[in-house]
Parts: structure tokens; C-alpha cells; sequence
């Protein structure tokens, strides 16, 4: 599923993001650090996977989601 980042804080490396219908989801560090990202920055369009509406992956639009290659 893609979304778009609302907020990103380096120091906590969790934020929000928004999906294409205006719902925003808020992710934590564990869903951040599961991908290969360094930083995201607001505007960016990512892939996130969710397991019963919480985020546990993000990474950018261009790489593939796990398993998903």
C-alpha cells in the first residue's frame, strides 16, 4: 500500500503518514526500522505494510515491500 509522510522525527525514527484517502496512520520506530531507510522527509511517497491497521513497514515507493520482489 503506498502512503505519503506527514511527519518523520530522526531522533525517535517514527512519525505519520498519510493514505491516498486522507487517513493518517502513525508508525513507530519497529516499522521504520524494518525497512532499509535512513531518513524520510515530509512529501515522500513510501510502501508501508499493515498487520490489523498498524503500520510495520515503510520504505520508499521505489523498492519493493518483503516478499514482494
Amino acid at each position: 500500500m503506498q502512503a505519503t509522510v506527514r511527519i518523520f522525527d530522526a531522533a525517535t525514527r517514527s512519525g505519520s503518514v498519510f493514505l491516498d484517502d486522507g487517513t493518517e496512520l502513525r508508525f513507530g520506530a519497529e516499522a521504520f526500522d524494518a525497512g532499509p531507510l535512513r531518513l524520510l522527509r515530509p512529501g515522500q511517497r513510501v510502501n508501508i505494510l499493515l498487520d490489523e491497521g498498524r503500520v510495520t513497514y515503510v520504505t520508499l515507493s521505489t523498492f519493493p515491500l518483503p516478499g514482494r520482489a
